[in-house]
């Protein structure tokens, strides 16, 4: 992986379909990058989204879909050992990166990062966030797993100081198995609930409350933790949790 993106020109997006992928493909773009991509599931809303935004996208894979060479490589942790580009971008030593990393150096470091996570209802709870930030004028950037009606996109770089983000638990890549929020810098944090799910990278349950015990000790003393107190697993992975921040739990069973 290259940690110096200050001179990165081209950049592919493999596995470039998934809501996340596209949305950071789009805003790279916008930044002036020359970016493309590929994959195999190449259907709406996301291909409007990236033909929209001049985004190329070749269907299926491919080595010649990495000629001419780009400078990096973002692979979408849908994609696996084995799949064609993924064998040639080890071979070729491409420089590669995981989305969620991309998106925290070029876009959260430097932001206040408001992160929201859960089961469900995190898109709709982005979405919502986001828009509150726009009407009260703080200009947020942001990232959200759809296309918010309101905005008409699914994600934005915008000139103001906070960047807010859909924190998904599913695994980063092949080659980083941690969950993505753990990459987003949260320093507010939204917990709407919590249940089993993602049962082809989870075994249970506790596996789950782990990992989001994890994630929420990555929230500053200064930052703010805001729950569902009428969920008890939210409640569960809260219990334990010592950390002198300043936090809000919402709901009839308040912690």
């Amino acid at each position: 992986m290259q940690s110096n993106h200050s001179n990165l020109k081209s950049i592919f997006f493999t596995g470039i379909c998934g809501t996340g992928m596209a949305s950071l493909a789009v805003l790279l773009k916008l930044r002036g990058h020359i970016v493309s991509g590929s994959d195999e599931n190449v259907y709406p809303p996301m291909s409007d989204f990236l033909a929209e935004n001049n985004v190329a996208v070749h269907k299926g894979f491919s080595t010649k879909n990495l000629e001419p060479r780009p400078d990096l490589v973002v692979i979408g942790n849908a994609l696996s050992r084995g799949n064609s580009e993924v064998e040639a971008i080890l071979d070729l030593k491409i420089p590669y990166i995981s989305m969620a990393e991309l998106l925290k150096e070029h876009f959260i470091r430097g932001k206040k990062s408001l992160v929201v996570t859960g089961t469900h209802g995190k898109t709709t709870t982005t979405s919502m966030l986001a828009w509150v930030f726009e009407t009260a004028g703080k200009n947020p950037g942001f990232m959200i797993g759809g296309i918010a009606e309101n905005f008409g996109t699914s994600c934005r770089d915008a000139k103001g100081s906070f960047f807010i983000t859909e924190g998904d638990e599913y695994d980063t890549a092949f080659f980083d198995k941690r969950s993505k929020f753990f990459h987003y810098l949260p320093e507010q944090l939204i917990l709407n609930n919590l249940e089993f799910d993602h049962a082809d990278i989870f075994n249970s349950l506790d596996e789950i409350k782990k990992a989001f015990r994890l994630m929420l000790r990555l929230v500053p003393k200064s930052g703010l933790i805001a729950a569902n107190g009428d969920d008890l697993n939210v409640q569960d992975v809260l219990y334990l949790l010592t950390l002198q921040l300043s936090d809000l739990v919402l709901g009839k069973n308040v912690i």
